[in-house]
């Protein structure tokens, strides 16, 4: 068995490196009963088929841990670091170390998911800053792509290769969270099918309530039903007022359907300067500033791109 050695340094957060089941469950069984040793709280945030592994794996002590599906907690990543990281840290008793193992990347997931999966693996070592909490991200070596691997390497500052025996954390001479960021930051992709069946409007600050009932009004002939509906309508409204406070008073706003899905998209001549806007949990007494959390909260996924010329947010949602 192998287990995540301790440094002095206050937040760990090293890739898992593995292949196969037993690699898997060497690396993370261990990393959590060194945990529970120590009395540190643990979450397990996993695929449901490598949740149950680790379950299994643990016994009786999984009755001590937090286990959440990764497929449903962060089937979007932008929801990952204040909805499921920062929610089980942040509610542990202050200067007892924190222990999760959070797989936010497993085959399976789509290239149009990837772009949002990468940036929040390199942003969780900005979010967690002289936190005292250790992240653990396992990958899978036999299943994902070379390219995501060395994307591991760009977003971890050390990794641990379950199969060599040691199990010990390394450097990663590769490791530059900032790059990928802004590698990632791409332009959106085009529409797929025949983009003037999407409905696009412009809006300012008188027309924000007749463009919010068009867009839900078009979401629902698209088959959008029920609370994914009235998330939409959510989403919607808190992106478009953006735009008018924050994005020069005005902004385009599309709805269409694609595989399976009802998209919005918002378009404004704004800058979001912040990557870790929307990602961070908001204050008790913070007043205002929940728009883009509210949007990562409840979209199945979200992606953003910002430039010199404005900024699209784009919101997936299931019918």
């Amino acid at each position: 068995m192998s287990a995540v050695a301790e440094t002095f340094e206050p937040f760990l957060h090293p890739a898992l490196f593995y292949a196969g089941e037993q690699e898997y469950l060497d690396g993370t069984v261990s990393f959590v009963r060194a945990g529970l040793a120590a009395g540190d709280p643990v979450a397990v945030a996993v695929p449901g088929e490598n949740l149950d592994l680790i379950r299994t794996g643990l016994g009786a002590d999984a009755d001590a841990v937090r286990l959440l599906d990764m497929r449903e907690a962060g089937r979007n990543p932008g929801r990952i670091i204040p909805g499921v990281l920062r929610a089980f840290a942040d509610a542990q008793p202050h200067g007892r170390r924190v222990r999760i193992i959070g797989e936010p990347i497993w085959a399976g997931r789509t290239t149009t998911e990837y772009p949002a999966c990468v940036q929040h693996e390199a942003l969780i070592n900005a979010a967690f800053r002289g936190r005292t909490v250790s992240i653990l991200c396992p990958y899978d070596t036999r299943r994902l792509d070379p390219h995501v691997i060395a994307d591991a390497y760009a977003t971890h500052p050390t990794v641990i290769h379950a199969g060599t025996g040691t199990g010990a954390e390394r450097d990663s001479r590769a490791y530059a969270p900032e790059d990928v960021v802004a590698r990632y930051n791409e332009p959106l992709p085009p529409l797929l099918g025949m983009p003037s069946l999407a409905l696009s409007l412009s809006f300012a600050a008188d027309s924000l309530a007749p463009a919010r009932h068009l867009a839900t009004d078009e979401a629902a002939r698209l088959g959008l039903t029920g609370t994914r509906l009235q998330d939409l309508a959510l989403v919607t409204a808190e992106l478009a007022t953006n735009s008018v406070v924050h994005g020069g008073g005005s902004g385009t706003l599309r709805v269409w359907a694609e595989d399976g899905y009802v998209l919005c998209e918002v378009h404004d001549k704004g800058h979001l300067a912040d990557p870790l806007a929307g990602r961070r949990p908001a204050a008790r007494d913070q007043r205002g500033g929940r728009g883009l959390l509210m949007v990562n909260l409840v979209a199945d996924l979200v992606r953003v791109h910002t430039d010199g010329e404005g900024t699209t947010v784009r919101c997936w949602f299931a019918r």
